[in-house]
């Protein structure tokens, strides 16, 4: 078990999006976030005390969390320098990189030698199955994106407080790094061998109640050259009862690929919703959800209406404004 409190560590994030990770728990965990570590340079923040190493030891904090999401998941040389102090100084470190902690052989020396513990988040733990494509009782809703990082993760997780609220049968099934952090399970599904991707998202989400709905956490877009194969994983392996198109409007530009725009959610539900019906032919797209975080909020509430008079779908921002309409729409099916 990774212990709590967590000093969240930014490093030099290049904006607010680059520390995703430390985002969600602060906003999801609140209660294990207690303070952040921010380099030189840094351009993210949480809203939480800066701290030192020392400042936050003196505070309670157990583990130092890596709360940033950089292309690659890698470690800095910059980075290390902290990281090897926080285990001197007696922290354990969390990561959900790609590049592992277990791999970098100065950690695990000092880690030993200090007795504290690297947690690495994105290492698949269970032997997955190839996806048979059998269908499961239960339903299942994924959420799908213009765009990586555009609030899918916060879309499920806002569903499921709002299903368990009434009353509803439902799980938010995490398949991310932050998402295994904030709920301590799921599936590094960027981690799992491709032949078995499909498979494990078929093991998240096994036979449950008629009335029981999974809520997946998604990954990716079907736009993005770089991350598209792991949301053809969930499409497929989640067979999917329901889809919610996610997007942000005020970008320039696909994450980290400058010469793309971004797809209209016209495209993306026109592409999406034949894939989703290859495993489950009756998937219906049910909402919209929009990331409104920078438009002001008499802007976003006319862009929402705009979006509901323009696809005939209810449109939200369910993390600002609620997720009453998305859950709705989930009820009448």
């Amino acid at each position: 078990m990774i212990e709590t409190p967590y000093l969240l560590f930014l490093g030099d994030a290049p904006d607010q999006l680059a520390a995703k990770v430390a985002q969600g728990i602060k906003d999801w965990r609140p209660e294990f976030a207690l303070g952040q570590f921010r380099m030189e340079g840094c351009k993210a923040g949480m809203g939480l005390t800066d701290m030192d190493l020392a400042e936050a030891k003196a505070a309670g904090a157990k583990t130092l969390v890596i709360g940033v999401a950089n292309r690659g998941g890698v470690i800095s040389q910059a980075w290390k320098k902290v990281l090897v102090t926080a285990l001197e100084e007696g922290f354990d470190l969390a990561s959900g990189l790609h590049n592992l902690l277990r791999d970098e052989p100065d950690l695990v020396a000092v880690a030993e030698a200090c007795g504290r513990q690297l947690h690495d988040v994105r290492i698949p733990s269970v032997k997955y199955p190839i996806a048979n494509g059998v269908k499961r009782t239960g339903k299942r809703c994924l959420a799908v994106g213009t765009d990586c990082s555009v609030g899918k993760m916060y879309t499920a997780l806002c569903m499921e407080r709002e299903m368990l609220a009434r009353g509803m049968k439902a799980s938010f099934r995490a398949t991310g790094q932050t998402g295994i952090l904030i709920t301590g399970d799921g599936v590094p599904l960027d981690a799992v061998i491709a032949d078995f991707m499909a498979g494990s998202i078929e093991y998240l989400t096994p036979d449950n109640d008629a009335d029981h709905w999974d809520l997946i956490e998604g990954q990716g877009s079907l736009f993005h050259v770089s991350y598209s194969g792991v949301t053809m994983a969930l499409v497929h392996g989640g067979q999917p009862d329901a889809l919610i198109l996610c997007h942000e409007p005020t970008r320039a530009h696909m994450r980290g690929l400058p010469g793309y725009d971004l797809p209209s959610l016209q495209a993306l539900r026109d592409t999406a919703l034949p894939l989703a019906r290859v495993a489950n032919p009756t998937c219906e797209v049910v909402g919209i959800s929009v990331n409104t975080q920078n438009m002001p909020e008499a802007e976003a509430r006319a862009y929402l209406a705009s979006l509901e008079a323009e696809m005939g779908l209810p449109a939200t921002d369910p993390f600002r404004f609620g997720a009453e309409k998305l859950v709705d729409a989930l009820a009448a099916i």
